[in-house]
């Protein structure tokens, strides 16, 4: 690792391509979450694979961080990356297997990754430093966490379950702990960073609009109108997201991370990204699930297990942007609390509406909370006579 660049602290970059290669196995991880939605819509089954999102974003984050204190464009950091990887496509591939056979096949690889990360911070900082000491002392619970997670993954299903949440628990409790640390904390890298992560589980959805699409090609059905509205109405709510995210929230939290003082960027960016952007992607990949249930059987009442995850993901998407706004700025997202409170009561009581039907009605839902956020917010403030 001898011949590492780490800019000034104060200093900023892109995403190297390095760390964007590394993202396309989360395309494929995200696309096995969807998977196991779809053929597991139970209050258990959805518990599980929120377990396994949890363990994926661990790795996902850890790799992030360390890009962030150590700029990925050297030889030795991104060979490390590549073997990150490399190591994520087992781990990625398991997932619909990880609490049978494919256990040791997910948690192997997910413990190198995080722990790939860790060694990447501690040897690419100066020794000595405080942030190389916060990277120390932030190791120790995670090494115990995946210690837990390795020999869990050789349990049975039950143990595993209690092992898995354990190392969880372990390394959010480290976290905290870690927050008033100091960390070196580059507000456009983390930006970039989160909004890849939002535009790969946006992806989910599109590939959740390609599947009745193939069927319907492959059984020589065509295309019916209702699908065809389907898709159209699905690939709205895919960009009504987008804007949601991207339009003002994304720049704004970047802008505000680069005014935080230096004492306390640790824990803002810990905060804003690592916890609240969790919610705002398993939110997103969680309703990929009820979309594709929903391009699938366009004509047909959409199944209560469905409407609840279509409503709990984007339950995760509204209110991560709302607490992440609140975290920076203080002060709440009111437009996006009253339409997650709105289109909950809508997806909870569409008994006998049709998939079309209901996804049109959740479009136009948002879209009003976007153009009444919008308006409120570009009204030109009057001063007092």
């Amino acid at each position: 690792m001898k011949g590492i660049v780490v800019p000034e602290p104060e200093a900023d970059y892109s995403a190297d391509p390095v760390e964007l290669f590394f993202d396309l196995a989360y395309v494929f991880a995200f696309s096995q979450l969807v998977g196991r939605l779809v053929g597991a819509p139970t209050w258990e089954g959805v518990g599980r694979t929120t377990l396994l999102f949890l363990l994926l974003w661990l790795a996902w984050t850890q790799l992030t961080w360390a890009a962030n204190a150590v700029p990925g464009n050297g030889r030795s950091v991104r060979l490390i990356l590549l073997a990150a990887t490399v190591a994520s496509v087992p781990m990625a591939a398991a997932v619909t297997t990880a609490f049978d056979e494919g256990g040791p096949v997910f948690a192997i690889p997910l413990a190198l990754i995080l722990l790939g990360g860790l060694a990447l911070m501690a040897t690419g900082l100066e020794t000595g430093s405080d942030e190389f000491h916060s990277v120390v002392r932030y190791s120790i619970p995670n090494i115990v966490a995946m210690s837990v997670l390795v020999v869990g993954s050789f349990l049975d299903d039950r143990a595993r379950l209690v092992a898995w949440t354990a190392s969880i628990v372990i390394v959010g409790w480290g976290t905290v702990k870690a927050g008033g640390g100091a960390w070196i904390i580059r507000s456009g890298h983390f930006a970039e960073r989160h909004g890849l992560i939002v535009i790969i589980a946006l992806g989910e959805v599109v590939v959740a609009l390609g599947i009745p699409v193939v069927a319907g090609l492959e059984d020589g059905r065509g295309f019916p109108g209702r699908t065809v509205v389907a898709l159209l109405a699905a690939g709205a709510f895919a960009g009504l997201l987008w804007w949601g995210y991207f339009d003002r929230p994304q720049r704004a939290l970047e802008h505000r991370a680069g005014e935080v003082p230096a004492a306390d960027r640790g824990r803002f960016a810990r905060d804003v990204y690592t916890y609240l952007h969790a919610p705002i992607v398993a939110g997103i990949v969680l309703a990929a699930a009820a979309i594709e249930e929903i391009a699938l059987h366009p004509t047909d009442e959409v199944p209560l297990e469905f409407r609840l995850m279509f409503a709990a993901g984007l339950a995760g998407f509204l209110l991560g942007v709302v607490g992440a706004v609140w975290r920076a700025f203080g002060v709440y997202a009111k437009e996006r609390v009253i339409a997650f409170g709105a289109i909950t009561a809508l997806i909870v009581a569409a008994d006998g509406i049709d998939g079309v039907a209901l996804l049109v009605a959740v479009d136009v839902m948002l879209a009003v909370m976007l153009v009444v956020e919008h308006r409120r917010i570009e009204r030109p403030s009057v001063s007092p006579a």
